[in-house]
């Protein structure tokens, strides 16, 4: 039982390993298996996962923007003055 137990529940910090393996390259079988089964429990990281394929979405526009009309528009403006006054 406590193989079973230890081939399907992951720590946090494994399912975070592996999400971000996901984005590179496709995650074995029993790695899926693994981190389906995590994120169906666990909240943090299936926000996790959204937050970083986001990320990675925003990142790549960014290297392959052919000028600032292609970047995603911030409309919330206390966010933007943020994001802006850290980038400085």
């Amino acid at each position: 039982m406590k193989k079973l137990k230890d081939f399907l529940m992951l720590t946090c910090k494994k399912a975070a390993t592996l999400i971000d393996k996901k984005a590179e390259v496709k995650l074995s079988w029993k790695e899926n298996m693994q981190l389906t089964m995590h994120k169906s429990m666990c909240e943090t990281c299936s926000a996790y996962e959204k937050q970083s394929k986001f990320m990675d979405k925003v990142l790549h526009r960014q290297i392959h923007a052919d000028s600032e009309a292609d970047l995603p528009i911030i409309k919330n403006k206390e966010l933007q003055d943020k994001i802006i006054s850290k980038c400085k």
